[in-house]
Parts: C-alpha cells; sequence; structure tokens
C-alpha cells in the first residue's frame, strides 16, 4: 500500500476479501470504536490490560480530527495520541501518532487502511508503518516483540470486521404456516 513516502522504519499489512460494498466497509471501520475494539478488551496480547478511547468532536472521522487512547499493558500505563492525516470515504483512511507515544514494544506509528471495491466484495488492506520506542528498554523490547505485536494488531482488526460484516444476514422469518406440505 503506497500512502506515502515512508519515513518508518518497519512495516505490516494485511488483507482480505469482505463481501460487502465499499461503502459499507469504510462505514464500520470509520468508527475507531469498532476498528479498534481487540485494544478495548482484556487479553493475553495487552497483558491482561485493555486501553480506553476517547475522540475530539471529529469522532476521528475527518482530517485533523483527533483519538487518545489510554490504559495498562502488564500493569505498566500506556498512553498516545493519534491524528487523522487522510480521510477519503469510501477508499482509505490515514492516522498517525502525535507527540511522543508511551507504549512498550511500538514507537511512533502511521496506520491505516484502503479499501478496493470488486464485482460484490471489496479488498480490505490494513497496514501499519512504525518505529521502535525511543528508551532503551522500549528498544530491546521491541526487536524481540514489536513484529508479532504489530501483525496481531493489524491481523485482528482485518479479522473483525470480516466477521462482523461476512455473517448471512436474515432478512425475513417464515412462520410455520408459510411452509407447504404435511404436518409431520
Amino acid at each position: 500500500m503506497n500512502v506515502a513516502a515512508s519515513t518508518y522504519s518497519r512495516h505490516y499489512e494485511a488483507e482480505r476479501v469482505i463481501p460487502v460494498s465499499n461503502a459499507a466497509l469504510f462505514a464500520y471501520l470509520d468508527k475507531q470504536s469498532q476498528l479498534s475494539a481487540h485494544m478495548t478488551k482484556r487479553s493475553w496480547m495487552m497483558g491482561g490490560g485493555r486501553m480506553d478511547i476517547a475522540t475530539d468532536e471529529g469522532g476521528f472521522q475527518k482530517v485533523g480530527s483527533r483519538l487518545r487512547l489510554e490504559g495498562r499493558a502488564f500493569g505498566l500505563k500506556l498512553t498516545l495520541d493519534e491524528a487523522v492525516t487522510v480521510h477519503k470515504p469510501p477508499l482509505m483512511k490515514v492516522w498517525e501518532t502525535v507527540g511522543t507515544p508511551k507504549l512498550l514494544v511500538i514507537g511512533d506509528y502511521r496506520m491505516g487502511f484502503k479499501i478496493t471495491p470488486e464485482q460484490t466484495s471489496s479488498q480490505l488492506n490494513v497496514f501499519i508503518d512504525y518505529d521502535l520506542p525511543r528508551t532503551t528498554i522500549g528498544r530491546l523490547l521491541g526487536h524481540l516483540f514489536a513484529a508479532f505485536y504489530a501483525s496481531w494488531c493489524v491481523k485482528r482488526m482485518v479479522a473483525d470486521a470480516g466477521s462482523a460484516l461476512s455473517q448471512p444476514q436474515i432478512s425475513s422469518w417464515k412462520s410455520r404456516s408459510d411452509f407447504t406440505g404435511s404436518p409431520g
């Protein structure tokens, strides 16, 4: 995915075809509470911790809109601020960290998604470009775990969107009297 010339040292991406229109997929992903749901639930990847998400009045749905994540992982307090840098419904959204994030294994980063419409579905590509943390211990932990964490995060975003939007939708139910044949 070529969003802009990367100034980040590392990259990971995942993709999946999802059987919905690009507009429906973008609408789902543009709600950060859905896209980042994996961060708000306690998990072993978060060391039993979780993050809370807060957005400004723009709802993280327009260029310049801000988001703040705060929480704990492995008993340590984590915080970061992000800003939307690209918002092109229904095809692309990109956001970057603002300031210095206080994270364990990943430092500054840019994340985003691109949607490519297909005949009856959409191809979703989610990416992260990132650097290791600036602290000595952060860099050490980053060398050991950053690629694994980046992979988990991006794959979860893709999998969660696929699971939420690929479920068959039941448009109506038929009552027992609508069926033909003998009772039995």
